[in-house]
């Protein structure tokens, strides 16, 4: 095993400085009397003890850990009975289109007339009313208006969105979206 050689250390540090260059010498420095310095503050004879900063009312008193007991998994049941109370009312179909023109509107786009179509589904029990709708405006407005739709109407949804543009100069494009709502019965008695 190599002895250090403690008359040899100033050289061996000038030679590693010198290799790591001047940047690293002056790093060295500063950390060297940033240590130092809070060595001086921190050991000094007659240094105040430091002070911790007040801990506020409700972290005084140590926490207590209360494990919850886990939920238990909901039956089938309880899932379809959640499933049927997303649903929208089939009665107010209408006005959820209503509820489209009024946000197209805000987007500023042009929205022609649409095409609606109902239909029930025996399987599921839950009525569908399929909307499409021509609308014209910036690729961005039908997009905000999309999602604006989707956040309006929360039992809806978006089944196919289509872009056209006639001609690369055009700033308004032509889209058609299709549109599903998925309802209950009025008098709510579709769940089992």
């Amino acid at each position: 095993m190599k002895r250090l050689d403690p008359a040899g250390l100033p050289l061996r540090l000038h030679l590693f400085l010198l290799r790591r260059g001047a940047a690293a010498c002056v790093g060295a420095a500063l950390c060297a009397l940033g240590v130092a310095g809070w060595i001086w503050v921190a050991l000094r004879p007659g240094a105040p003890a430091p002070v911790a900063a007040p801990r506020p009312i409700a972290q005084a008193a140590p926490a207590v850990l209360v494990m919850a007991a886990p939920k238990p998994p909901s039956t089938p049941a309880q899932n379809l009975a959640l499933f049927y109370d997303v649903l929208g009312e089939q009665r107010y179909a209408e006005q959820q289109v209503g509820t489209l023109f009024a946000l197209a509107a805000k987007a500023g786009l042009s929205l022609s007339r649409g095409e609606y179509k109902a239909a029930y589904d025996q399987a599921s029990r839950v009525h569908t009313y399929q909307v499409l709708l021509p609308v014209k405006g910036p690729y961005q407005s039908i997009w905000q208006f999309s999602l604006q739709a989707l956040r309006a109407v929360p039992f809806a949804s978006l089944d196919e969105i289509n872009f056209k543009r006639d001609s690369i100069n055009d700033t308004a494009l032509e889209a058609r979206l299709r549109l599903t709502f998925y309802l209950k019965a009025t008098d709510g008695a579709v769940a089992p």
